[in-house]
């Protein structure tokens, strides 16, 4: 997708020179972006299940949030893939860090699906729970964790749409991507 160019396919959606692509009516969107700038009540860690830091998504969140962020995690002991916990966003705009674990791909056959979207009811959940009304997902278990890009965005929309049908307390849920690949696979679901 060119960036600053209208979707003439599907005049439903916008994009625009920040690569944002709303849901018209909805409470989604998709962006490109780096998670630790967005200013919303709660970004969300694709974390791993020790809670204290790693590569990618969570190495990024830890650095922005600073030393802070580590300390309290601490205090949280571990957390089993598809489950979710809550911490101060401290150095973010952030004002909460929700820690999801995913899925590490296995070909399919260890309910690697069920635990993903685990992940999202369960951050959503949380996000209820503590009266956040805007949240930032990245793609879960698409990095180092192999999940096949176009499945996890399937799992990660459905579960999100589903959510927001049954629960009008969230007024807005962004993905923030990175990389082709990912953008156009939630792209197209969109």
């Amino acid at each position: 997708m060119v960036p600053g160019k209208s979707i003439a396919s599907r005049p439903e959606l916008k994009t625009s020179s920040d690569k944002a692509c709303p849901e018209q009516g909805r409470r989604i969107e998709i962006i490109r972006g780096d998670i630790t700038k967005l200013d919303v009540d709660a970004i969300v860690n694709a974390a791993n299940t020790t809670l204290l830091g790693g590569g990618g998504v969570d190495g990024a969140i830890h650095r922005a949030a600073g030393p802070e962020l580590l300390a309290e995690c601490q205090t949280l002991g571990s957390c089993r893939p598809g489950e979710a916990k809550i911490t101060s966003g401290y150095n973010l705009p952030a004002r909460f860090v929700i820690h999801t674990v995913g899925p590490v791909w296995s070909g399919g056959n260890r309910c690697e699906a069920e635990i993903l979207a685990n992940c999202y009811k369960n951050s959503l959940r949380l996000a209820l729970e503590k009266g956040i009304r805007s949240i930032a997902f990245p793609a879960i278990s698409c990095g180092a964790y192999r999940y096949p890009i176009a499945e996890a965005a399937r799992i990660a929309m459905e579960t999100t749409r589903d959510f927001l049908e049954t629960e009008d307390k969230i007024d807005k849920v962004t993905f923030v991507l990175t990389g082709d690949e990912i953008f156009e696979a939630y792209h197209r679901l969109l």
